[in-house]
């Protein structure tokens, strides 16, 4: 897969990336901070991948979509214990410490979004 910087998803992905920072700091409540934050995030990790990698839509949406179950089944492992790093806030952050079913649904409704607005707006 060729490297080749895209600068329209390098900037989806900057205000993506800003747009989940925003919540992370921001907002406390029991529906955007969790739910669209994990949906979101899997578009981000799209877009970052896609900003430097030429390869086929559905490749990298499905790609990224397993990263993130990947991650949330170590979480039900609880991989960051297991690993000694509960004391690193920012371990704690990416990799998260808990699993849960609906955010497996998040991502999975995140990738859908990505490949339906791809298939719509690109071709």
């Amino acid at each position: 897969m060729p490297l080749k910087v895209n600068s329209k998803y390098m900037e989806y992905a900057i205000v993506l990336f800003l747009t989940e920072v925003f919540i992370a700091l921001y907002i406390t409540d029991a529906f955007v901070r969790p739910y669209v934050g994990d949906f979101l995030v899997v578009i981000l990790l799209y877009c970052i991948v896609k900003s430097v990698v030429e390869a086929n839509k559905t490749t990298i949406a499905l790609s990224v979509l397993l990263f993130a179950y990947l991650l949330e089944t170590l979480q039900y492992f609880r991989i960051v214990e297991v690993l000694g790093l509960e004391s690193y806030p920012l371990a704690n952050v990416i990799i998260g410490t808990s699993f849960a079913w609906i955010d497996m649904l998040a991502y999975t409704l995140g990738s859908i979004t990505v490949l339906i607005v791809e298939r719509r707006f690109t071709g």
